[in-house]
Parts: C-alpha cells; structure tokens; sequence
C-alpha cells in the first residue's frame, strides 16, 4: 500500500511556535548535557597511565576503553533513535541521561579490566542516542536558517566535555585516584536530567503517513528507509564526517599520553595541554559552522565546501605535527593549528545531512550520521592507533592517521554533486 508523504504533519518542524527565550534555554540544557555526556566518554584518557601500571594493560587494551564506547553507540543509535522519533525526545533524553550517568558511576566500583569494560560499555548504551534526539528536539525549536549555528554549538558541547574530561581525569586521578574520578564526573549528569524533564516541554511527535490506524512495523520502517536513503548526499556525508573523525578521536585519546611519554610531563599535566587542544578545536567548530551558514545564503554549497577544505588542511597540518616536527613548541603550535581545522566538519556535516532529509526522520537521520562518526570515527580512531602504537610506537600511530582526513575531504567533493538536487527534493516533499 502507498504512503502519502503530504499526510506528514510537519508544521512544527520547519516553522517553530516557541518563543526565542524557551527555545535557547532549551539548548542551554541539552548544551550541558552534552558536555556531561562527553566528559563521562573521555575521562578515561587521562587515567591511562594510572590504569596501564595498576593492571599491566597494553595500548590496544587502553584503547578499547574509549572505543567500546563508540561501537556501543553506532549499534544502538539507530533503533533508539527510530524509538525517540515515534516516542518522544524529551523522555528519551531523560532516560538516557540517567543510564549514563549511573553507570560512569558504577565504573568506580570495577576491581577488574573486563569490569571496567562492561561499565564503559553501558555508558555507551545511555549515550547512543543523545546526540541525535537533542539535534532533532533542536531542528524543531529553532529555524532552519540558524541550524549549521545552532547544530554546530550543540556539538561542540561534545568538545567542551572533552576538554573537561581529560583534564579533569588527570587531575582528580593524581590527587585522589582514578576510581574517584569516575565518581565525580557522573553525578551532574543526574542532576540535569531531572532539571531537563521538568523544565522542556513535550512535543507533538510527527506523524507517520498512514492510511488507516493499523499500520505496520514495516511500512513504517519501509517509509524511513526510503526517506533516509533515497538522498545520496545524506549517505556520503555520513561517510565522509565519519573519515574525519578518526583524526579527531585518536587525537583526543592519545594526546595525553603522547605528552606523557614524549614530554615528560605528569598525567595531570598532560591532561592539562591535551585539553588546551581540545578547547581550541571546539572554538573552531563553531567558527567554521557559523561561516558556514553565511557563505550558505550566497553559496549554495558552502557548507560542503567548509567541510572538504577543513579535512584537507588538517591532513596537511598534522602530518605536519606528528611526521616532520619533533616534540618541542614549534610541534605544538603546529598541533594547535590542526585542532582549529579538525573539527570544522562538526556543524556543516549535520546541517548537510539534516537539510536533505524529509522533517519526519531527522532524528533517525542524525542517528544514520552518529552510526557513521561512531562507527568509522570514533571508535576506529583510539583502537587502530592503539594497535599501531603496540606495533610501531605511539608517534608513528598519530602519524598515520592525517590520511583519513584527505579521504574525508575526497568524499565530501562527491557529496557536492547531489546535494543541491536532494536539497530541493527534501524542501519540495514539505511545500
């Protein structure tokens, strides 16, 4: 049986009824809650080396740590976002929120590596969704002239978390042991889950076209597919976000002890000019979202555009860093220099993706993205630099890695060639 695509309620999605002030403050929430989200992620990177010498672990093993994170959320992301889609994004982040939480908590309490697995394990799980549901619940409250902005500071939330994570796991691990640090972190995210769902309203979900009540699971799913995979930008975009991630991920996860080994500095210490790094890398985020969205009004393909040439420079900076420079100031000024360009696909690459989708599975297609990043990026980043490092040496790893930022910058070209036809295509499904 055909589905009606002009049956979509989508009056909510592309035409905002709340008022400014609701609005941001509901961004302020999910902004912290992302920061929450990604401090619980990246504690752990500091506490490598309390970790390696308390249990004789090995870099892939330390990798794991971070990685089994991202292998949990590309599994989870796309079903639970589906469910946050048809249920609801406001209780779905709550819930969400609360497991994660709890279980960086319950992460102080392992006695063992395969114990402390299981509980990252489960953060991953809370967190699979996040990130989609809030980038939908925001496609929703503010106008779509304003996404790259607005989709781009939400996620560099996720840069701030890191910065906090690995540095504050450096330093509450130093003063009072790792098992506190797990501890510390995990308890503000209970607190503004429960500030979230008492202050965000719920929405009304957008209907699935149907022609009678009954409908199946599998016309649903049939109808999302064909909404999520019928623009091929979307696909490549996923592709191409996910490739520049593994520079970003191994970054994030190895700085630490690069400068721990190569520096000499303490974990804490380390922790602290790893976050230095981190921070710039977010300011950066927003920076190239924000020119982004205003070479977009003249430039169609501007967003495309920001994120090919970002990859490309960063290919070029940190090959830079990690293969010609030797430790030393000129080494991380050249560090500091990729980290302004590393993460200026963040924005640009989830506005693309949302712009050419129909308004009803943008949570599911943000998700389609967090699947890619998490899968392709995030998770293969850490461990693959792990096992290199075991291999080669942990500077000879980082090295390696500038490469996915070329192919990343290959792929994002290709998604110029569609992406004003599936542009056009998504806005005439909703006229």
């Amino acid at each position: 049986m055909a589905i009606s695509i002009a049956s979509l309620d989508v009056a909510s999605a592309d035409a905002p009824s709340v008022t400014r002030r609701y609005a941001w403050g509901v961004f302020a929430i999910l902004f912290a809650l992302m920061v929450v989200d990604y401090v619980d992620r990246q504690v752990v990177v500091s506490m490598f080396p309390h970790l390696k010498a308390q249990w004789s672990l090995s870099d892939a093993q330390l990798g794991t740590l971070v990685s089994v994170i991202s292998i949990i959320v590309a599994a989870g992301t796309l079903p639970l976002s589906m469910l946050a889609d048809r249920w609801s994004r406001v209780k779905s982040i709550f819930v969400m929120a609360l497991l994660w939480s709890a279980a960086t908590i319950g992460c102080a309490f392992a006695t063992t590596y395969g114990q402390l697995l299981f509980m990252r394990g489960v953060v991953g799980l809370g967190e699979a969704a996040y990130g989609s549901a809030g980038a939908a619940l925001l496609a929703t409250v503010f106008p779509a002239r304003m996404r790259s902005t607005v989709l781009g500071a939400f996620l560099a939330a996720g840069l701030l978390g890191s910065v906090l994570g690995v540095m504050s796991g450096g330093v509450i691990a130093h003063h009072w042991g790792w098992q506190a640090g797990f501890g510390a972190v995990g308890v503000p995210g209970l607190v503004l889950a429960v500030i979230f769902v008492l202050f965000v309203r719920d929405y009304r979900t957008v209907k699935v076209p149907t022609q009678d009540a009954a409908r199946t699971a599998r016309r649903v799913i049939g109808w999302t597919s064909a909404m999520l995979f019928r623009p091929r930008t979307a696909i490549v975009a996923c592709v191409a976000a996910g490739l520049q991630l593994v520079m970003v991920s191994s970054a994030y996860a190895w700085l630490p002890s690069f400068f721990n080994r190569f520096y000499g500095l303490r974990p804490d210490q380390a922790g602290i000019k790893t976050a230095v790094i981190v921070l710039v890398s977010g300011l950066g985020a927003v920076c190239w979202s924000v020119l982004a969205d205003r070479l977009s009004v003249r430039k169609p393909l501007a967003r495309v555009y920001v994120c090919a040439a970002t990859a490309a420079l960063t290919a070029v900076l940190m090959t830079l860093a990690f293969a010609v420079l030797s430790p030393g100031p000129m080494q991380f000024w050249a560090l500091l220099a990729g980290a302004v360009t590393m993460t200026g696909t963040i924005g640009p690459a989830a506005a693309i993706v949302v712009d050419v989708v129909h308004p009803g599975v943008r949570a599911t297609a943000a998700a389609l993205l967090s699947l890619t990043q998490n899968l392709f990026g995030l998770a293969a980043g850490p461990l693959l630099a792990g096992l290199l490092s075991d291999r080669y040496g942990l500077e000879a790893a980082l090295a390696v890695t500038p490469v996915f930022c070329l192919l990343s910058a290959g792929v994002f070209l290709l998604a110029a060639r569609t992406y004003k036809a599936d542009l056009a295509s998504a806005r005439a499904a909703v006229a």
